[in-house]
């Protein structure tokens, strides 16, 4: 694979917001993403900035990994938040253990089939297992019910269905998001 896998830095807040509004344009993009095309594209760049910010290179409460191609683009894109008990609940229900929740996963379509996202789930979660303080015992995330696409992805990964689920508020459907988990290995 010629792309590498890397933290964002904060500077680079311009082509975080350019490939998150590419994936907000995505065909899936109602399904895979809680934010709208619209809403994002009206967002000041001081959002954008401050976003980038929270989840760049150094930061020990998010991280935003991104697949830059050899002549600088980015094809690629996840991002994971660490949860602690006690601390926000940003989705789900609050963490009883120490954990962190991938999301923002995007892989631009003219890239799929190129090992992009494997390489961006590694990172994710080695970055998880490498984190300080209290060990990371769990990686989670959320698909949408009817995102099989992404869901079987997340089975190839590792992750499996834990068989919670949360409804998604606003949506008359009924539709749920299904929370997978991949648990930290036990070392003897």
């Amino acid at each position: 694979m010629e792309h590498v896998i890397r933290p964002v830095r904060a500077d680079e807040w311009r082509k975080a917001r350019d490939l998150r509004l590419a994936a907000l344009q995505d065909p899936v993009a109602p399904l895979a993403f809680l934010d709208t095309y619209e809403a994002a594209a009206a967002r000041p760049d001081e959002h954008w900035r401050e976003r980038t910010a929270g989840a760049a290179e150094g930061s020990d409460s998010a991280r935003q990994f991104v697949a830059e191609a050899p002549d600088g683009s980015w094809e690629g894109t996840v991002t994971v938040l660490v949860e602690r008990p006690g601390g926000e609940v940003r989705f789900g229900e609050a963490p009883a253990v120490d954990q962190t929740h991938v999301v923002g996963v995007y892989v631009r379509p003219e890239a799929r089939g190129a090992g992009l996202a494997d390489a961006l789930f590694r990172a994710v979660v080695e970055w998880s297992w490498s984190l300080g303080g209290a060990p990371i015992r769990r990686v989670r995330l959320y698909v949408h019910e009817r995102n099989a696409r992404a869901a079987a992805f997340y089975r190839k990964a590792g992750f499996v269905p834990t068989g919670d689920s949360v409804l998604l508020e606003g949506d008359s459907s009924g539709a749920r998001e299904l929370e997978y988990e991949i648990r930290r290995p036990v070392t003897g």
